[in-house]
């Protein structure tokens, strides 16, 4: 009996999506990528004037997850750590559908961080009452990472399967070598 390689074993659905359903996904993705681009820019890039005297920009991971979770009030600790977290959900969950180049928690990682460091740049430099804060990119990044987890590597998989390349024959044993 020949033992199989732990890289051999994949994700494959049963079937494959019509060419109408992965279109289908597709423009349903799309369109929930851009409502997301709205509410992101909406929570993120107005300005905020009453919270003006109390920003401060933070470099240093850590610091305000730190600041938040030495608050007495329990609830707005979760709304600042829960809410920056579920605003990277829809990364994880969108990105693998819309660009399959996305497909992976390494590359998933990247473009949230990246897209998440622009958003926080832009907030110090034009936003009053807003500033660069790094855990808001790290948290963020943690919630797509989490999407990507939990439903974004099987969404992404189901309308985008895996291409067999000619390399793959010789990494793939067949059915009768088993």
């Amino acid at each position: 009996m020949a033992r199989r390689g732990r890289y051999e074993k994949t994700y494959e659905p049963k079937e494959p999506l019509s060419p109408w359903a992965r279109a289908a996904t597709m423009l349903v993705a799309f369109v929930g990528m851009v409502a997301f681009a709205v509410v992101l820019a909406r929570l993120t890039l107005e300005p905020s004037a009453a919270s003006e005297a109390l920003t401060h920009s933070n470099f240093t991971p850590g610091d305000s997850i730190g600041e938040y979770l030495e608050q007495p009030a329990f609830r707005d600790t979760v709304k600042q750590l829960g809410g920056n977290i579920l605003l990277g959900v829809p990364f994880g969950l969108l990105l693998p559908v819309i660009l399959p180049r996305t497909r992976g928690l390494v590359r998933v990682g990247v473009a949230t961080a990246l897209t998440m460091v622009l958003v926080e740049l832009a907030q110090g430099a034009f936003v009053t009452g807003r500033t660069f804060d790094i855990d808001d990119v790290i948290l963020n990044t943690a919630g797509a990472l989490l999407g990507y987890l939990v439903l974004g590597r099987r969404l992404g998989r189901a309308v985008h399967p895996r291409r067999h390349h000619w390399w793959h024959r010789f990494t793939r044993r067949n059915a009768t070598d088993v």
